[in-house]
């Protein structure tokens, strides 16, 4: 089991920034790549960005790209997200997830989440 908990997530003016945080607990042994996926009141799930276990390889979804960085501290158990010129529509909870393997952009390839933290950017 992976226990998985953010931080950093808060009220921010559009383009503004904020870094959000997400510290991994348990089997932590496992080299898991993660993820950040989204999700806005009453709409889906959607996935933003992932990286792999070595922190090699990272993939974005359009919509952030060239605004948000994702990153990792495997020493840390922690991995970060960046976030810099913020839209209104970036407003979400933000959710880290620890992938068991498959396509990093799909929900069901993540084995474990985290409960959240809310990004609301005000226009």
């Amino acid at each position: 089991q992976v226990q998985l908990v953010e931080s950093g997530g808060g009220l921010v003016q559009a383009g503004g920034s904020l870094t959000l945080s997400c510290v991994a607990s348990g089997r932590t042994d496992s080299r898991y790549a993660m993820g950040w996926f989204r999700q806005a009141p009453g709409k889906e799930r959607e996935f933003v960005v992932a990286i792999s276990w070595s922190g090699s390889s990272t993939y974005y979804a359009d919509s952030v790209k060239d605004r948000f960085t994702i990153s990792r501290d495997n020493a840390k158990n922690t991995v970060y997200l960046q976030m810099i010129s913020l839209k209104p529509e970036d407003t979400a909870v933000y959710y880290c997830a620890a992938n068991g393997g498959g396509t990093y952009s799909f929900k069901s390839s993540y084995n474990y989440w985290g409960q959240g933290t809310q990004v609301t950017v005000s226009s």
